[in-house]
């Protein structure tokens, strides 16, 4: 088992990972910008490395400043966490070719699964439902009304590099096909890089459901059943929970054995997520498979008593998992609330500052909250604005969202 580990991220889950990693008895290295040098998971950690400063472009995404931390700290292994360098394959090979492990999928599967273009055609040769459209890269405004129009409208035009809501627009007519494919277009230049669209049909009263998995590298593989996701803002989840309250056995079957097939094709090791958009009548179509933890795990784990960041480690370290598919249940429902510091009269935009008052509920038998954050600390302007997860168990919905609702009303927040 390792020794130790880098935590190559901050905020809450940060502090998840140390925290399992404590229980595990394996050593934490963190690293901080100038911004985060009080930050809760700085405090935690056994040893702590200054990146650089606050912008992440100049700290938390430099995966050489990463590596040598790694190197003069003599950490074994790397957890990503989700967001900044989660899903990079480079750096995934720059830790390799120092003999570090990176707690999470080999970079030929992250690579296949982070084009949304050739993740589709892989879904596709492995019998993956896909929304109907057009796989390849669309060339112009005039191409993508002309595969629209095959298609039928709606149509929904995606950036193959898109993610959190960017490069992606809804077209019900020629005109908006145009207009909509240029402003994705530039938009996803802008954000990623890359300006490439394709079209696929949109689906009207969509669920999105998503089906966590866990697979090592002795070729098991199983899935954890479902997280509804369909409570959303700008395309960004805001409430998630387990299980879905729409799907019935059958199709969470189907959809579980679906995401084994997709993540068996690109030999997947380690912790990930595969979406589905679901339609009214529960037919159910590949959206994309997330290479990495997800914000909303802890559901998950509360449903089936698994910790993922965990199993993540183990498996990572070359350990065979140590539960099948028949032992996988179902334990009462849970529900995830992120609490963030945004000012609802300005669109919910980000309201930074100082928490002169920060008290979460108690954690006990049906509340888990996941933070990183403390009475005195910071919200910074650099980095995303939650600051906690708020995680309520019970033995069905109606009691999660009962225990949910108490919780809620016991925090006391002040400064934001």
């Amino acid at each position: 088992m390792f020794k130790k580990i880098l935590i190559a991220n901050r905020g809450e889950i940060a502090c998840r990972v140390i925290k399992t990693a404590r229980k595990m008895g394996i050593t934490t290295v963190a690293i901080y910008s100038d911004a985060d040098a009080q930050a809760l998971h700085v405090q935690m950690a056994d040893e702590a490395v200054n990146i650089g400063p606050a912008p992440s472009a100049q700290s938390y995404l430099v995966m050489e400043k990463i590596l040598q931390a790694c190197l003069d700290t003599g950490a074994q292994a790397v957890h990503p966490g989700y967001g900044f360098l989660s899903e990079n394959s480079r750096f995934c090979e720059m830790l390799a070719d120092n003999d570090i492990a990176f707690i999470g999928p080999k970079t030929h599967a992250i690579e296949a699964m982070g084009d949304k273009i050739t993740s589709k055609q892989l879904a596709d040769d492995a019998g993956v439902n896909t929304i109907p459209g057009f796989a390849d890269v669309l060339e112009n405004g005039e191409h993508a009304v002309e595969i629209a129009n095959r298609i039928g409208y709606p149509v929904m035009l995606k950036a193959t590099a898109g993610g959190g809501g960017k490069g992606m627009r809804i077209a019900r007519n020629d005109a908006e096909c145009r207009e909509g494919f240029e402003r994705a277009s530039n938009e996803a230049r802008s954000s990623f890089g890359d300006g490439r669209m394709f079209a696929e049909k949109f689906i009207e009263e969509p669920r999105h459901i998503e089906i966590q998995i866990i697979a090592d590298a002795h070729d098991n593989i199983v899935y954890l059943n479902e997280r509804e996701c369909s409570l959303q803002r700008r395309h960004q989840k805001v409430i998630e929970e387990a299980p879905s309250p729409f799907l019935d056995e059958t199709t969470r079957k189907a959809m579980g054995e679906q995401a084994v097939a997709l993540a068996r094709a690109v030999q997947y090791q380690s912790a990930g997520t595969v979406e589905f958009i679901v339609d009214k009548h529960r037919n159910f179509y590949f959206l994309e498979m997330n290479t990495r933890l997800q914000v909303e795990h802890p559901v998950t784990e509360l449903i089936t008593g698994v910790d993922l960041v965990e199993l993540m480690i183990r498996v990572a370290d070359g350990e065979t998992l140590p539960i099948s598919q028949s032992d996988v249940t179902i334990n009462g429902w849970a529900i995830e609330s992120r609490v963030y510091a945004e000012d609802p009269v300005r669109n919910f935009l980000p309201s930074t500052g100082r928490l002169v008052y920060y008290r979460p509920p108690e954690d006990d038998d049906n509340v888990r909250v996941d933070t990183g954050v403390y009475e005195g600390g910071e919200v910074s302007m650099f980095y995303d604005p939650m600051i906690a997860k708020l995680i309520t168990h019970g033995k069905d919905r109606s009691d999660a969202i009962r225990h949910m609702r108490m919780a809620l009303d016991r925090f006391l927040i002040r400064g934001v």
